[in-house]
């Protein structure tokens, strides 16, 4: 760039200074000083005025100034010498304090952090089960006195293995010996191994994911968790507490959600000050672990944006470790473009009956102590086990009540129905039992507090109230509302009092509902919501069932929203047939099939007289079952192997109510339906001319083995027969075959008709879930003979 050129005769006041020797800069600052100040005004000011306009001032005080210090250097250098030496002493004394000051200041951000710890850890100490509201007599028990570890499957993606499973690697064998891992296993690998550094966790409602991350967030606050995990500073995030400030235009960063937003809200935090960039710092250090709950509780629109926010905290964050629940359908289904891509991907297990029985146990416990003021004494204990034993054997001898206590929610719901009613008989579907607990939140529990309101005026009262929440609930799922702000809630409500004739004031109506039934909850500020998620769902299909408008769901049966709704209104209305045939018609197959498994288990009760019905249902299960496979039929039919793998396993592992992805646990396939299992099966033999499938399959296993059974082969006749079967049939081309099934299955693997007998389908036999054996050889063994078995069973 070219310069501009320097004007030929600057102006005196562009001229540089030259530099002056120091007396002459001593003088001049002195002339100033004097003249700054000033002189009285008189004789004296008249000379001075006179005197200062010349240099002469200038040369006399340069000219005194240099003589005095000529003089001065002598008479200083020894005050210089002592100078130093006392300057040194107090540089060594200087230091120290800075020390000390450097202590205090790193004591109080300790002393900050520890009570950040402390405030995090309280606001998870209960235990808050989203979904039941207090009851008389039934006590809130502390989080730590009842939770249950809860396992999670590992089995659909092995850690790590995010992408695909059909489009990607096959998991390590040798991680599928134990299917299941617990979420402390993991972070204690998180700070060696980024794979674990990101954990998506999902479950449908229920399942205990927040309660997961309080548990969580409390042990790490409590310096409670295990001693082989670091101690990472827990901050606990619902996402639809958020929502709306993190998908505004210009959203905060993590740092300033947590410092502006986050530790504001928790409790005991007042006098907590921590330095402005703590949040900032302890990200970039990977200190953190940021649990963001609810991904699904997000409206869908918004979910892109939440999406973007998240990928970009994690990226800029990415020391720290990051866990997000969602339900599956959330997590699976996001646009491409804002994908949510965790490293590991992990499944809540359903409550097994060890879980089960330590919650009710723990339950149990904690309400006779606390009824007995905090008294852990023999007869406390005695009472207590008591109670759950007999809870416990009525689960154990029905089985509808079994399968519902494989979820903690619904667990939790059948306790304190016992408690509250110690002889009444316990609801045995999901549909009855949250029926009871609505009679029980607005009849039951405000007739023994004996309190004078509306909802205890009349008999009719209660019902009348659970007609306006049903409105409330149908509108909210029209609307899809998780929760709606008050002035809003209070204008819905005027209309449905209006509507039943009610002279209740909203306001009122709405104070009853919220502090003594609790079936509508203030979580935020002005804003409102089901205890649960569940419950909305179950009263809007409640009032679909009042009005008598099931065609107000015919336009929503692709909606992944609107599934929990149609299933429990099926479970509900004497002639499902009609809906089951509409999801045909739509295409929504999956549901169809779910809708009449929903149905199935009501079947002996009271469907069983209504003949009329119940020859429609075959009938429409019939066509359910033949459609769910014309997309195999196709991919058959075309020779599009790899494709008919992937759907096969798709069909069998939907059958049993998991996500894709999933493997099978050894209850769910020992109940695999036959029907199901036969019609996969004859679609192979038909368009593979008998060359692949389940059945051809079992035949060369068993030629292999030339044995009826092998229940008591050794751990060297068992691999021995895995060899010689996988080989066999394609599988492998090495001795060892499923040790090294990532490399030796993938290279040997055949799209061909002409590979060896028994070679497809390969993924849906071997996507099976065991534990507890020694080897994968042990558990490979034990997974094919059962499922061989059960082919055998179904007449295959």
């Amino acid at each position: 760039m070219t310069q501009a050129p320097k004007p030929e005769n600057p102006s005196p006041s562009e001229k540089l200074p030259e530099k002056l020797p120091i007396a002459e800069q001593l003088a001049d600052i002195a002339l100033k000083v004097v003249m700054k100040g000033g002189l009285p005004v008189g004789g004296l000011g008249a000379v001075w005025m006179l005197f200062k306009e010349s240099d002469v001032p200038r040369a006399i005080a340069s000219a005194g100034i240099g003589l005095g210090l000529s003089y001065a250097a002598k008479m200083l250098q020894p005050i210089h010498k002592g100078n130093e030496q006392r300057l040194e002493k107090m540089g060594e004394a200087a230091n120290r304090g800075m020390d000390r000051m450097g202590e205090a200041v790193l004591a109080k951000i300790t002393s900050a952090e520890d009570r950040y710890f402390a405030a995090q850890a309280a606001e998870c100490e209960t235990c808050s089960n989203e979904g039941m509201a207090k009851i008389s007599g039934i006590f809130t028990p502390m989080l730590e006195q009842v939770y249950v570890t809860l396992e999670l499957d590992r089995s659909a993606l092995a850690p790590g293995f995010a992408a695909s499973f059909f489009n990607q690697e096959l998991p390590d064998l040798e991680q599928l010996q134990s299917p299941t891992v617990t979420i402390w296993e993991l972070l204690a690998r998180a700070k060696r191994d980024p794979i674990y550094s990101e954990i998506a966790i999902l479950a449908w409602g229920g399942y205990g994911k927040t309660t997961l991350l309080r548990h969580i967030a409390y042990s790490l606050g409590r310096n409670k968790q295990p001693k082989d995990v670091p101690r990472f500073i827990p901050v606990l995030l619902l996402l639809r507490k958020y929502r709306e400030i993190l998908t505004q235009e210009n959203p905060p960063s993590l740092p300033e959600l947590i410092m502006k937003h986050h530790i504001p809200g928790l409790p005991e935090i007042e006098e907590l000050q921590v330095p402005t960039d703590w949040a900032k710092n302890m990200l970039k250090q990977g200190n953190v672990l940021v649990m963001l709950d609810g991904f699904d509780e997000v409206p869908k629109a918004k979910r892109p944006a939440i999406a973007r926010w998240i990928n970009t905290q994690r990226r800029t964050y990415k020391r720290s470790v990051f866990i997000l629940t969602a339900r599956p359908k959330a997590y699976n289904e996001q646009a491409p473009a804002d994908r949510i891509n965790f490293n590991t991907l992990l499944y809540v297990k359903k409550f097994n009956d060890q879980q089960r029985q330590a919650f009710v146990q723990q339950w149990y416990w904690c309400q006779e102590y606390y009824h007995h003021g905090k008294n852990d004494i023999p007869a406390v204990r005695k009472t207590a086990k008591e109670s759950a034993d007999d809870l416990l054997r009525q689960i154990n001898q029905r089985q509808e009540l079994a399968d519902l206590s494989q979820n903690p929610l619904l667990l939790n719901m059948i306790a304190m129905f016992h408690r509250r009613y110690p002889s009444a008989k316990l609801p045995k579907r999901r549909v009855e039992l949250y029926q009871e607990i609505c009679v029980l939140q607005l009849r039951d529990r405000p007739g023994a507090r004996e309190l004078e309101a509306w909802l205890v005026d009349s008999d009719e009262a209660y019902v009348t109230a659970q007609v306006i929440l049903q409105m409330l609930a149908l509108e909210m799922m029209q609307q899809k509302e998780e929760r709606v702000d008050q002035a809003t809630l209070l204008k819905r409500l005027a209309g449905y009092l209006k509507e039943q004739e009610e002279a209740i004031a909203a306001t009122e109506f709405l104070k009853q509902i919220e502090q003594i039934s609790e079936l509508l909850v203030q979580r935020e500020p002005e804003e409102f919501e089901f205890p649960h998620l569940s419950f909305q769902e179950y009263l809007a299909a409640k009032e679909v069932v009042r009005r008598d408008q099931e065609s107000l769901l015919y336009e929503h049966l692709g909606e992944d929203w609107w599934k929990p709704v149609i299933l429990l209104y099926v479970a509900q209305v004497k002639k499902p047939s009609s809906l089951i045939r509409a999801a045909m018609i739509m295409d929504a197959k999956d549901l169809a099939y779910a809708c009449w498994q929903e149905t199935s288990k009501r079947i002996d009760d009271d469907l069983k007289e209504e003949l009329e019905e119940l020859q429609a249902l075959r009938q429409e299960a019939a066509i359910v079952q033949s459609s769910r496979y014309l997309k195999l039929e196709e991919h058959l039919k075309n020779q599009q192997w790899k494709d008919a793998d992937e759907e096969t396993h798709r069909l069998m592992i939907t059958t049993v109510g998991k996500e894709l992805g999933q493997y099978f646990e050894e209850e769910e396939l020992l109940k695999y339906p036959c029907d199901d299992l036969r019609a996969i099966d004859g679609l192979w033999l038909r368009y593979s001319q008998g060359r692949f499938g389940f059945s051809v399959q079992k035949r060369v296993w068993r030629e292999c083995a030339n044995l009826a059974t092998q229940d008591d082969m050794s751990w060297h006749e068992c691999r021995e027969l895995i060899n010689k079967f996988g080989l066999e049939i394609g599988w492998g081309k090495h001795n060892s075959w499923f040790s090294g099934l990532e490399d030796d299955f993938l290279l040997t693997s055949s799209y061909s008709i002409s590979a060896p007998l028994g070679h497809r389908p390969f993924l849906s036999v071997l996507l099976l879930v065991y534990s507890g054996y020694q080897d994968e050889a042990d558990m490979i063994h034990s997974a094919l003979e059962s499922f061989f078995s059960l082919l055998e069973n179904c007449k295959m």
